[in-house]
């Protein structure tokens, strides 16, 4: 099966959507948290795990599986889906927000990216022709172009780097060749409504199946991010999914959707669990706190997680505090299933036209943290 994407229904009070990708190896209803598995893995869990959890999409990283194990080896074990065994729709990155992150070892021309490895300093390439060879050996469902992700708050590097990603991503898109994997154009332009509306209006004129908003959540505000996703809602193709790359706190699922996003990832409730901390309707928990030595309780007395099916308090936070392995599953394990439990209940709300309220509800107790630190 190629790529296509459904609008199913809008929600009336907001720009809300709910919709349906289709893809070669299974279907992804949205909107969606994708669970990140960079290394080819979601740390602690196996794909028996995800599946009990409903995961429908998860995300692995091409600059990271590029330099190990290999794009070639992973091919020759006929793509990503057999060689980490989990056979469901996958996403990778271009990796250019990684190679961008190199502060002081990479150095940018106009044909490309040389950088060092932050594993052993070795020196690599990246164009973008390569970048699309590596993901076409990976074999995901969905690939992104190779773009650059400035700081947000520069408008000139901003214009500088635009009109770089925007020539990446017309020999991206004339680099690649398979069928079955769709190739979603990455819309960049820091905080600046005009730069964001002429990446809009170039990327759209490529005909991408599908778009990537990238350099938001990267140290701008949450009101700049939102502003920028309001001018692109009415630039974006309303039958195309729209992937906001990276976000995804419980509060960003709620505001972002509103604003019209079909897709998320983000490493937050993997990498929070393994310090410790546990999502709840009403913010964070950390477990690691003495007031939870001798608490029967589960995270929450309503989630039907495994975790919470079964282990207290006191349990979990005994496991973290002996730094037993099973802590990190199983406080993963919640997290995950958080997550991916309000996309549920939110996606189900925007087909109920009760949207606005659940959002409402949700937003009027839960707690966010003001300084991530993710």
């Amino acid at each position: 099966m190629t790529f296509s994407f459904e609008l199913l229904t809008e929600d009336k009070n907001s720009h809300a959507r709910a919709g349906l990708i289709h893809t070669s190896h299974g279907d992804i209803p949205t909107p969606v948290f994708a669970p990140v598995g960079t290394l080819a893995t979601v740390k602690t869990l196996t794909p028996a795990d995800l599946h009990t959890l409903q995961a429908t999409l998860i995300l692995s990283n091409t600059y990271h599986l590029y330099l190990r194990p290999g794009a070639d080896v992973i091919a020759d074990f006929g793509g990503l889906h057999h060689f980490m065994g989990w056979h469901g729709p996958i996403l990778t990155d271009s990796g250019g927000f990684q190679v961008f992150s190199l502060a002081g070892l990479r150095d940018i021309d106009e044909q490309g990216v040389t950088f060092r490895s932050h594993l052993d300093g070795s020196t690599h390439r990246f164009t973008p022709e390569s970048v699309i060879a590596i993901e076409e050996k990976l074999g995901a469902d969905i690939i992104m172009t190779f773009d650059e992700c400035p700081a947000p708050d520069d408008y000139h590097y901003n214009v500088e780097a635009l009109d770089r990603t925007h020539r990446w991503a017309e020999r991206c898109k004339a680099a690649h060749h398979r069928p079955d994997q769709a190739l979603y154009g990455i819309v960049q332009g820091g905080v600046f409504a005009d730069l964001r509306a002429r990446s809009a209006e170039f990327l759209t004129s490529l005909d991408f199946p599908g778009y990537g908003i990238g350099g938001l959540s990267v140290g701008e505000t949450k009101a700049q991010m939102h502003a920028m996703l309001e001018v692109l809602h009415p630039l974006l193709p309303r039958h195309k999914p729209r992937y906001l790359m990276g976000v995804g706190s419980p509060e960003d699922l709620f505001e972002c959707v509103a604003r019209g996003i079909d897709q998320f990832d983000c490493v937050l409730p993997t990498r929070i669990a393994r310090n410790g901390a546990v999502l709840t309707k009403h913010g964070r928990l950390n477990l690691r706190n003495a007031c939870y030595t001798a608490d029967k309780n589960p995270i929450e007395a309503d989630c039907q997680c495994y975790t919470c099916r079964n282990f207290s308090l006191a349990y979990l936070r005994h496991l973290i505090i002996a730094k037993e392995v099973l802590a990190l599953q199983l406080t993963t394990l919640h997290n995950l299933y958080f997550m991916l439990e309000t996309m549920r209940r939110i996606r189900q709300s925007i087909f109920d036209g009760t949207f606005s309220d659940y959002r409402a509800q949700f937003l009027a107790v839960y707690q966010p943290v003001v300084a991530e630190d993710e």
